[in-house]
Formats: C-alpha cells, sequence, structure tokens
C-alpha cells in the first residue's frame, strides 16, 4: 500500500470512527479564530489532489463556518402569522462562504481550491488553499499564473465550490436554467 493510499484510509476512518484526538482537535479549532492561516494541510492527500504544493507563496487557511439554515428576524406589523418564515436554506454552499471568508481575511491571495477537514456537529471546517498574487516563483509557474489573474475567483463563484453552487457542474437535461446563469435565466424570462 502506498503512502498517500494510508493517509487518506486514515483521515477516512477517523471521521467514521471519531476517535478522541479526532474531538480534542475540534475543540480546538472551535476555540481558535474563525479564520486562521496553518502551517501543513490537515489532510495532505486531499491537498495535494486539489494543487497544494509546499512552496513559496502557497498558504492555507482554516476556516470555521456555522452550519445548518440561516435565520432572520421576525418581521413586525401587519402580516399572517403563516408568513413570518424564519428558517431560510443558504443560497451558496457552506464552502462557498468558508472561501469567501478566507478571501476577505488574506486579500492579497486568491483562493485556489478548498476541502472539508471535520465538524462538531454545529460547525464545518474547511481548509483553504490560498496563492499570493506578488510571489514571483507562482508568477513564473504556468500552473498557477492563470489561476492569479482571475480576480476575486471566491466572490464570482469561479472556484469548484462556487461553480458546484451555481450549478455550472451538472450537464444535461434539466439544466438549461443555468447557464449562463440563474439571475440571466431569471430576467431573460421577465
Amino acid at each position: 500500500m502506498s503512502g498517500y493510499k494510508a493517509i487518506k484510509e486514515t483521515m477516512q476512518r477517523e471521521f467514521k470512527e471519531v476517535p478522541q484526538a479526532y474531538k480534542d482537535r475540534l475543540a480546538q479549532w472551535h476555540a481558535e479564530p474563525t479564520v486562521i492561516r496553518v502551517i501543513r494541510p490537515t489532510n495532505l492527500v486531499r491537498a495535494r489532489e486539489l494543487g497544494y504544493k509546499a512552496k513559496q507563496g502557497i498558504l492555507l487557511a482554516r476556516v470555521r463556518v456555522r452550519s445548518g439554515k440561516s435565520k432572520r428576524a421576525r418581521p413586525g406589523g401587519g402580516r399572517k402569522p403563516s408568513k413570518s418564515g424564519r428558517y431560510f436554506s443558504r443560497v451558496s454552499s457552506m464552502q462557498s462562504i468558508a472561501e469567501g471568508r478566507a478571501a476577505q481575511k488574506f486579500s492579497n491571495c486568491e483562493i485556489l481550491n478548498s476541502y472539508f477537514v471535520g465538524t462538531n456537529g454545529y460547525e464545518k471546517f474547511y481548509e483553504v488553499i490560498l496563492l499570493d498574487k506578488s510571489s514571483p516563483v507562482l508568477l513564473a509557474d504556468r500552473n498557477y499564473s492563470g489561476v492569479i489573474m482571475q480576480k476575486q475567483r471566491a466572490s464570482r463563484g469561479l472556484t469548484v465550490s462556487g461553480r458546484r453552487h451555481r450549478g455550472m457542474m451538472n450537464k444535461g437535461f434539466g439544466t438549461g436554467k443555468t447557464r449562463p446563469s440563474k439571475r440571466a435565466v431569471e430576467r431573460s424570462a421577465a
């Protein structure tokens, strides 16, 4: 068995069995700030699959996102009680929200990708791979220079999770109303 395969199986087993070390790690992450820079990836295999390399200009950030539906304030005055829905499903995925928060904190970086690292029941944790825009090493690397030239990838939904929640990953029957975008289809219908 290769080293990467062993690491991958260990991470999958960790998510299923939930040992005490994993619970302790999540409790420690809960006490940390919402967005924090990390030195090395928690799941090395997944990070490498998504384009991470231990190279100058490539950073990692762990982001905490509150899971569940978003809750809004109850509207005041003159409405039927049945119309006062307060829990709404989010427009973007939790992973896209995590990428947006990382992009906001590290404004000098572009988002390459992100992956799930754990949940404690009411929060989800993601690790986001960031590329430094001003790094000469990355600007010279043809694998990363094209990504760096795209401005504000996370806020425009150009990352993999952003394209997924916009409906761009699916092709075929029933996906006609997602292209060129959901808003463009709505505008043309009106």
